[in-house]
C-alpha cells in the first residue's frame, strides 16, 4: 500500500463489507467507528441476545499471518475500555461480546467477494 490514506480507505471498505454481511445475517449495526478517548470500536451490532464489539482486520492474503493476530493484548485492552465507555451511555440488557472479523481481499477494494471469517468471543 502506498500511504496511510489508501490503507485507511481500504480499512473503511472492509468495515463496510463486514457491516453489510452482519446485516444480511440479521444483526442490527448500532454504531460504526465508535470513538472515545481510549480508542475506537470498528462496529457495534446487536441481535436478540448479544451486543457485539467487533474489530475488523483486513489483509490481502494470509502470507504474513492471520489477520486476527493483529488484535494484540494492548488492542484488546483498548477495545474493552472503549466498550465500557459505550455501555455507560448506551445501557443494555444484551450480553456483550468481543468478536473479530477477518477480511481477506486479494484485489483490495476491487475484490468482488472477499472472504470473511468471524471469531466469536475472541477475547
Amino acid at each position: 500500500m502506498s500511504g496511510g490514506g489508501e490503507a485507511r480507505r481500504l480499512g473503511q471498505w472492509g468495515e463496510a463489507v463486514v457491516a453489510e454481511d452482519l446485516e444480511r445475517k440479521g444483526w442490527t449495526v448500532t454504531a460504526r467507528n465508535f470513538r472515545c478517548r481510549m480508542g475506537e470500536v470498528d462496529i457495534i451490532a446487536k441481535n436478540e441476545r448479544y451486543l457485539i464489539f467487533m474489530e475488523v482486520k483486513l489483509r490481502k492474503n494470509g502470507r504474513f499471518g492471520a489477520a486476527c493476530e493483529a488484535v494484540t493484548p494492548a488492542k484488546q485492552r483498548k477495545l474493552r475500555i472503549s466498550a465500557q465507555f459505550y455501555l455507560m451511555s448506551h445501557p443494555t440488557t444484551l450480553q456483550p461480546r468481543f468478536d473479530v472479523a477477518e477480511v481477506y481481499a486479494p484485489q483490495g477494494m476491487c475484490t468482488e467477494k472477499p472472504d470473511i471469517y468471524y471469531i466469536e468471543n475472541a477475547f
